[in-house]
């Protein structure tokens, strides 16, 4: 599949469904073309809302990223008595911002008393909204603020104890206001993210975004690279002269590589590898996996093979983007 082919599970395989972008770096990225308007919400469709606060220390930021990869649109200490005006904007945006989430906390001081009237104003939307509030013992906070030696946005001159009573005395009405209340005393970082994919991602399962990007070892291991795959083990293309001016992008590069001994079966093998790891990224919340596929330059085997992988991740359901990094720099 080449570069143009690559986007999502569902996108097609005509040349018109992708286009080509070549970054200040010289990296060749390759992304589905946007779609038509013609299937947009008309521009009165009210977003869903979701309201995240709670404790500070409790994981309201953990909360705010599993919201944005499954799809919400998330603002962070947004001040409540904007809250309408985000809704509204939402409402125009054509269906583009079908749900927001916003997170408010005791950061926004005297923000936050108004957000109880806030909420009353948004009656008149018809907003279907939910609070969501996230909880800790004091054991639990004094421990995480005392390992990130950071004081707690209330305590002033005091200590860490004191400021998160003071801001449970401040959060008991909306506690009760609640929609769901999660304790995190005793969760870690998946097992948050797991709860709230329960609630929020509905009968589908949390997609897994893959970044498949081909390099030249030459220039260095990509540094943002969660797997690393090296084609070396084939013979290099840039010893055959018909084929060295051409890239693993051409059918003749590709037909090379792939007629090679071992370069079909790697590749269906590391495909059901790929298939098991992205079973456990989904259930450990993990959202985004780069594999780096690396050959001599860039240029021919690690772009084919690049390819070749990510058409069989996006036949998976897994949305994928090709990145070539080093193709070009010779």
């Amino acid at each position: 599949m080449s570069a143009e082919h690559t986007g999502t599970g569902h996108a097609s395989t005509e040349d018109t469904s992708v286009e080509h972008e070549q970054r200040g770096d010289g990296a060749v990225v390759s992304t589905p073309k946007a779609e038509s308007d013609a299937g947009s919400a008309n521009g009165t469709t009210i977003p869903e809302l979701v309201i995240i606060s709670g404790m500070s220390g409790a994981g309201r930021s953990t909360a705010a990223k599993c919201l944005e990869d499954l799809g919400w649109f998330v603002v962070d200490n947004l001040p409540p008595e904007l809250i309408p005006t985000m809704v509204e904007l939402g409402a125009r945006s054509q269906g583009n911002v079908a749900r927001i989430a916003v997170v408010v906390d005791v950061r926004g001081r005297n923000f936050f008393d108004n957000l109880k009237g806030s909420l009353a104003d948004l009656a008149s939307f018809n907003v279907a909204r939910r609070i969501v509030y996230l909880e800790a013992s004091d054991e639990a906070l004094v421990r995480r603020f005392e390992s990130v030696r950071r004081p707690h946005p209330l305590q002033g001159d005091g200590r860490i104890v004191d400021g998160i009573a003071e801001e449970r005395d401040l959060l008991r009405e909306l506690r009760g206001d609640a929609d769901l209340v999660i304790d995190t005393s005793s969760l870690n970082v998946h097992e948050l993210r797991a709860k709230l994919d329960a609630q929020f991602a509905g009968d589908e399962e949390p997609e897994l975004r893959a970044t498949v990007m081909s390099f030249g070892y030459k220039y260095g291991l990509p540094v943002d690279a969660d797997l690393v795959v090296d084609c070396r083990f084939l013979p290099n293309p840039h010893w055959v002269p018909e084929l060295r001016p051409y890239t693993g992008t051409s059918e003749e590069v590709s037909n090379y590589v792939f007629n090679q001994p071992g370069a079909k079966e790697f590749l269906d093998r590391y495909t059901e590898l790929l298939q098991l790891i992205a079973a456990g990224y989904r259930r450990e919340g993990k959202r985004y996996v780069t594999v780096a596929v690396g050959c001599t330059g860039g240029k021919h085997r690690s772009v084919a093979m690049s390819e070749k992988l990510a058409r069989r991740l996006s036949d998976e359901g897994v949305e994928t983007v090709v990145v070539h990094r080093d193709m070009g720099r010779e």
